[in-house]
């Protein structure tokens, strides 16, 4: 197996030990909400990297990053290459920013080897893939690709009402510029990620190339009671909104369970009103994430999960289901695929397919482009946690493939 660049895997480390410093919760893990004060230092880092590297910086009106290696044909489409850098809370380094990260040096081997790309090639760091302050997730790909609209954008809220473009201004960036992005100017979009599971670790290989993306879909449950003392309010005049919840939670893995086929159900926020320890709960919101390899499989998980929390309404107790997010199993272009493989080929470079069970950024851009996704490997298949940790000399493996990719995709001389 070829091994990597010194240098390259080097420059690697140093730009992850960089993102991983801005955080909110220094010593427990990355805690990178979008549109926060790590935020802007994350961003304001890329964009100096990007500016040393050549790059023409700008930001979309949602507050996703671009920087831009000019094409020689004037109007041509680009091809993107890059990730997310948001991260979950007390999440890892590497989930998002090992992508921006392996896009921006994709860029810096195109210049460093003088090649001059016809097609642009345009490095993209997005927000909100996690949905870790903004509930539903894949914000930036949705809102930039036009899957939702500006004005559907503008009006999320996070737990505390504050809206993504009140967000954007308290960090000083500008909702009013231009946002969504015509799919005649996206050529093709790479994204390389951290494989989040064991695969590759136990069988040694250092790159996953994806094959597919599971389908995903979310939803928020609000189940509304009546808040009461919880001294004088007998048990059976009650209704406790956070028990009728728990009915609907603790029934979910087993929906998951019986249906099988890689079908599971996760719940991932909660919030109890008015959460005092001396008071019932009297309202109870919960955000249901399902996921399975096929569609009818989504589908009927979705409708099994919207059955199990309605049949709790009743004696006092109301329940409210609003979907928030829908996304398809996703498969990656073939003719990316196929470029990915030979150029690991060329490289002595060992590699296995892989479907990710996770969602990602290139599920969006591929129902509007060529996409092509590569993993690495997780030790211990670990991710959303502090010991979330990828090997540099892989990143740096999947560097040098995308840049064999890219140079076909760009046409660079």
């Amino acid at each position: 197996m070829k091994e990597p660049q010194v240098g390259l895997q080097q420059i690697i480390e140093r730009h992850i030990e960089a993102m991983a410093e801005f955080t909110a919760t220094p010593g427990r893990g990355t805690t990178r909400l979008t549109f926060s004060e790590q935020d802007r230092q994350a961003r304001n880092y890329l964009k100096r990297v990007m500016r040393e590297y050549g790059l023409t910086v700008r930001e979309d009106g949602f507050g996703n990053l671009f920087g831009k290696l000019e094409g020689s044909v004037e109007g041509a489409p680009a091809v993107l290459v890059g990730s997310h850098f948001d991260s979950v809370p007390h999440g890892g380094a590497y989930d998002g920013p090992a992508g921006v990260i392996a896009g921006l040096e994709v860029a810096r081997l195109f210049r460093d080897r003088g090649l001059k790309p016809k097609y642009p090639l345009e490095v993209v760091a997005m927000i909100e893939e996690e949905g870790g302050r903004f509930v539903g997730g894949l914000l930036g790909s949705r809102a930039m690709l036009g899957v939702i609209r500006a004005e559907e954008f503008a009006a999320v809220k996070d737990k505390d009402g504050i809206s993504t473009v009140e967000a954007m201004r308290a960090i000083g960036l500008d909702p009013s510029l231009p946002g969504s992005r015509d799919r005649a100017d996206i050529r093709a979009f790479l994204e390389l990620h951290i494989e989040q599971g064991p695969i590759l670790e136990e069988e040694g290989i250092p790159i996953g190339i994806v094959e597919a993306i599971v389908g995903l879909t979310q939803v928020q449950v609000t189940v509304r009671g009546s808040a009461g003392h919880a001294g004088t309010t007998p048990i059976d005049r009650r209704a406790d909104a956070l028990v009728a919840a728990s009915k609907i939670i603790i029934g979910l893995p087993e929906l998951a369970a019986r249906q099988g086929g890689g079908t599971v159900a996760t719940v991932g926020r909660l919030n109890v009103r008015p959460n005092g320890a001396n008071v019932i709960p009297g309202e109870v919101t919960f955000t249901v994430d399902l996921r399975a390899g096929r569609e009818e499989d989504v589908q009927e998980i979705l409708a099994q999960t919207e059955a199990l929390a309605s049949s709790v309404a009743g004696a006092g107790i109301e329940v409210e289901i609003e979907r928030q997010l829908y996304i398809h199993p996703k498969r990656m272009n073939d003719e990316v695929r196929g470029l990915l493989e030979s150029a690991s080929e060329r490289l002595g470079v060992s590699y296995r397919p892989l479907n990710s069970g996770a969602g990602h950024d290139a599920m969006i851009f591929s129902d509007f482009t060529k996409v092509g996704m590569l993993f690495v490997p997780s030790r211990g298949g670990l991710s959303h946690c502090p010991e979330e940790w990828s090997d540099a000399a892989d990143i740096a493996r999947a560097v040098e493939i995308f840049y064999e990719t890219a140079k076909q995709l760009t046409e660079a001389e």
